[in-house]
């Protein structure tokens, strides 16, 4: 499965990055972002605009203050 650790890309070329390896994911994998922050805009973003986002499947945890580990899955259909 794809993952992406965002914390060394600067914040505003974040969600680009985001949106080009989700884009390059076939349906069914889930890309996993590691950030320092919750993602909610990133969430709230990618399930308005993205139909093959499974916001229902979506999973984030805290592992550090400064560590969020984000599921961010790919529907099969």
């Amino acid at each position: 499965m794809p993952r992406l650790d965002v914390r060394e890309i600067p914040p505003v070329n974040r969600h680009d990055k985001i949106h080009e390896a989700f884009d390059g994911m076939d349906p069914g994998e889930t890309l996993t972002i590691v950030n320092d922050h919750e993602p909610k805009p990133l969430y709230y973003e990618m399930a308005a605009e993205i139909p093959e986002f499974d916001e229902e499947a979506y999973e984030v945890r805290q592992n550090a203050p400064d560590e969020f580990v984000a599921e961010f899955p790919k529907s099969e259909d």
